[in-house]
């Protein structure tokens, strides 16, 4: 599979190529340092990052720190194409099915 950008191709390749012995040479053995690759992922990312940037691609959302915040374990909020059709809610009854017999 070829990067975002052709001038990133070769750089993924080295990067891929590292991970890969890595991943089959050192962590399948227990080695979870990880710090062989880092030198190339970091080429490699910065170059995918600037062809990000040439095609103006937003990342916002992509960037955006939710990991340990309130916003960590809230739904995506709802957008116009998967909203509830108007007079049917959006998230399921879940009111106890006792309460429902007796409001009735």
């Amino acid at each position: 599979m070829n990067s975002l950008d052709p001038e990133c191709n070769e750089l993924k390749k080295k990067y891929d190529s590292c991970f890969n012995l890595w991943f089959t040479e050192k962590f399948l053995k227990g080695d979870t340092n990880d710090d062989m690759c880092a030198p190339l992922f970091v080429v490699y990312r910065d170059c995918v990052r600037e062809a990000i940037k040439k095609q103006n691609i937003n990342l916002s959302e992509v960037e955006k720190t939710v990991l340990g915040t309130l916003g960590e374990k809230q739904p995506p909020p709802l957008s116009s194409e998967n909203a509830a059709p108007t007079g049917e809610s959006a998230a399921p009854d879940t009111t106890p099915r006792t309460e429902q017999v007796k409001s009735s």
